[in-house]
Order: C-alpha cells, then structure tokens, then sequence
C-alpha cells in the first residue's frame, strides 16, 4: 500500500504544468503600435513614439521607423499627475499645430508668437511685451499640443496633458538634448521640430513610454 500510494503521489507531481517563463518586455517600437490599435487604430499609418529611456522621438508608419530626433523630457521622469513636472505616459494624440511658417527661433507665450526670436533678441536682454523678462524655458519655433486618450493616465481630471499644457517644441537649450531636463514637455531641437512638424497632421497619434 505505502508503495501505490509514492507511485500515485509521483504521477500528480509529473502531471503538475510547468510555469511558463516571463514574457520579455516588447521593444518600444512594437509596444508602441500595440498601444495605437488598442487606442487609436485609425492612426497607425502614422504616428510618433517618445522612448523615455532613450530620449528619442520616432515617427513611424504603421510599424516601420521613418525618422528619429534626439528629444529631451521631463527631469522629473515620467508622471502624468497635475503639478509632478512629468512627461506624462501613454497614448496621446496632436490636438493642435502651431506655428507654420514661423521663423526658425520665434519665440511663444500662451502659444501665440510675440514677435521676438531666439538667440539674438535673448542675447540683447530683450524683455517681454508686458515688460516682463523671457522664461528661461523658452517655447520656439513649432509647437504639437497633446491631448491624452487614456482616462485617468493622461486625460481626466489631476492628470489631464491637455490641461497641463504638454507639447512637443523647440526649445533654447538645444545643448542639453538627451538629458532629461524638461518641466514636462518634449523638448526638441529647432530645425528637427520644424522637420517633424511638415511630417505630422492634427488627430495623429502619439505614444509615451
């Protein structure tokens, strides 16, 4: 009897499935468009990729990288939550383009040009039109508004990108693209946000990860 019962207690211990290993991560790029058909499926044929750990923005037709910049987000990291100073995460769409046809370096406040460039109106201590001196985190060139498609990751109330003001833009501080260094926003350089801006419509998609 004691040996039926060892030989019965081996047959369940063999029967017994076996874990399945963890999936690794998917790249950036494939989690990317996963991220766009679960959300915003209409959009795949273009949409932009912000890679957080590597501080690069792709813009990719369907699953093929056409382009990338090298970009600068949050020092904070990644942070959606109102007042964090984060780049917030997921997926996003352009909600407005601002900008075409201004010079390279013009210069936004309230996303309305006021007719001052960088660098040289900066370097001449220029001040602003109310009088007030420039922020030291300038908004040039082009701007991309994002508005968030996720509830209660990027849209919605205490963590709404919209209401955050979060764009992607040129910036003054070109020499520190590649670091994390934003208050939020996705920094770029002038001429490849330029680039980027002839390249994408309002409604594309865009995905932070």
């Amino acid at each position: 009897m004691a040996v039926f019962r060892e030989l019965r207690k081996n047959v369940v211990t063999s029967a017994t499935p076996p874990v399945a290993p963890a999936r690794p991560p998917l790249p950036p790029v494939a989690a990317g468009l996963a991220a766009v058909r679960r959300l915003a499926p209409e959009g795949e044929a273009r949409w932009l990729l912000v890679d957080v750990a590597a501080q690069r923005l792709h813009l990719v037709a369907g699953g093929v990288p056409l382009g990338q910049w090298t970009v600068s987000t949050a020092a904070a990291g990644v942070d959606a939550r109102e007042g964090s100073g984060g780049t917030p995460p997921g997926v996003h769409r352009i909600e407005r383009r601002i900008g075409a046809g201004a010079p390279p370096g013009t210069i936004f406040l309230s996303r309305e040009p006021i007719g001052l460039a960088w660098p040289a109106d900066v370097a001449a201590g220029v001040t602003a039109p109310d009088g007030e001196p420039l922020p030291a985190d300038l908004i040039l060139t082009r701007i991309l508004t994002l508005d968030g498609l996720e509830d209660g990751v990027n849209r919605g109330p205490g963590v709404d990108s919209l209401a955050r003001y979060i764009y992607i833009h040129g910036t003054s501080a070109e020499d520190r693209l590649g670091t994390p260094c934003s208050h939020g926003c996705v920094r770029m350089a002038n001429a490849d946000v330029a680039e980027l801006f002839e390249q994408v419509r309002e409604g594309d998609p865009v995905v932070i990860i």
